[in-house]
């Protein structure tokens, strides 16, 4: 064995995690591949498929019949049009989710708006009010960023007292990554002539919760835009048609949708968005507003619950890994509880805002094991533990979770969600 092998296979942390270049040999470490013996291929007659022609052209692409298996995680509600569906992150590859896949969070439906009649109103501590139509926005220089969207209540149940038995995707699923195409915001508002009192700005939008949300100027003439297509296609109506505010980093509902107006103030406006909701209650009572901004976060999506093992060997664990700060330093993998960790590999391009997939060699020995992951990003914040967390922001915080969770690996393969 050559001593670069060598160095691949040698264990990293506890509970058999490899060298992250353990990826690159995957089929030798295993010990004679993962393919199937082809020595009866060529006495093999053709696949049905070669027999007859493929189905015709068609207008929009459709799915594969197993693909069309994999949906949204849609709960039953009282009120159909309010509410959230999540994407079945378990269930996907890469850090872009297809737009049919995208999570969905409304409180009123999905408005359905002709985009010759909309229109964008830019009002307030301005000198020069505009009214911008669909058409206008398309005729400005647009710019296209990869980014992550979270609703700020994701993850949410891992504050429950017991750990709840469910997919990471039902688990984490108010999260997805997409390209974003639109026009800046700071170029609007530099048209409309921002006065010295403005300090926020109140987007509004077209649907019948008449949702909105302040959001401070600085977060507005920072990276915001006004989107207007989602993964090279004019948006869907359920992610915002024809326009919404993409806020990168920051919590998705305030990213408004539908967006109508835009009103420039001196303060905020202290909506019901702002104040009953998405705010974040501390253990002394109080509650924190406007903590906008996504903390540093990272999930194992496989193994997880619902994708158990079957038989001990190689494996490979993945994840995504975000952050509302910018970009991820670096994911640390463990497979004993937290008492060791190793350095996992980050698939580029490692972008600010953006999910990063991760992967970890590992040579499962068949023994009972947990798994746990945890992120670092530009800024040095670490994903925080359970405990930490629950001791900082308290139970009762429905919001911005972003601790280390935790998936034990039963001998017989069988995977649980448990808090370590």
């Amino acid at each position: 064995m050559t001593d670069d092998r060598r160095d691949r296979e040698v264990p990293v942390a506890g509970g058999g995690l490899l060298h992250r270049r353990a990826l690159l040999m995957a089929g030798a470490i295993t010990g004679g591949g993962l393919a199937t013996s082809v020595f009866a291929a060529g006495r093999s007659p053709p696949p049905a498929s070669m027999l007859q022609p493929g189905a015709a052209l068609s207008g929009y692409g459709a799915r594969s019949r197993s693909g069309a298996a994999i949906q949204r995680i849609v709960p039953e509600l009282p009120f159909p049009g309010t509410g959230s569906s999540r994407t079945p992150l378990q269930l996907l590859e890469g850090t872009i989710t297809p737009n049919g896949l995208h999570f969905e969070r409304h409180h009123n439906g999905v408005p359905q708006i002709d985009p010759a009649t909309h229109e964008l109103l830019v009002h307030g501590l301005v000198r020069q009010p505009l009214l911008f139509r669909y058409e206008d926005l398309l005729r400005y220089p647009r710019e296209s960023r990869v980014l992550f969207l979270e609703c700020s209540g994701n993850s949410g149940a891992l504050g429950a007292p017991e750990p709840v038995q469910a997919s990471a995707g039902q688990l984490n699923g108010l999260v997805s990554g997409a390209e974003w195409t639109g026009v800046r915001l700071s170029r609007l508002l530099g048209e409309a002539g921002l006065t010295g009192e403005a300090a926020w700005v109140q987007a509004e939008g077209a649907d019948a919760a008449g949702m909105v949300r302040s959001i401070p100027l600085s977060i507005c003439l920072d990276d915001a835009m006004v989107a207007l297509f989602q993964n090279g296609e004019p948006l869907r109506p359920e992610q915002g048609f024809p326009m919404r505010l993409l806020l990168p980093g920051i919590e998705g509902n305030a990213s408004v949708k539908w967006l109508r107006r835009l009103k420039v103030m001196a303060a905020p406006a202290f909506s019901r968005e702002e104040t009953s909701k998405y705010t974040d209650l501390l253990p002394d009572g109080k509650a924190e507003q406007f903590s906008l901004r996504m903390g540093v976060k990272s999930i194992i999506l496989n193994p997880s619950y619902g994708l158990d093992l079957h038989g001990a060997g190689y494996q490979e664990i993945s994840g995504l890994a975000w952050s509302g700060r910018g970009s991820i330093r670096k994911v640390e993998v463990s497979a004993d509880g937290g008492a060791t960790w190793g350095e996992a590999a980050l698939g580029g391009p490692v972008l600010p805002k953006a999910l990063t997939r991760f992967r970890m060699p590992w040579r499962w020995n068949g023994a009972p094991a947990t798994l746990m992951s945890r992120a670092t990003d530009e800024t040095g914040a670490v994903q925080p533990l359970r405990a930490a967390w629950l001791a900082q922001s308290g139970a009762s915080k429905g919001y911005h979770s972003n601790v280390v969770q935790s998936w034990r690996v039963q001998a017989d393969g069988k995977i649980a969600h448990v808090y370590a």
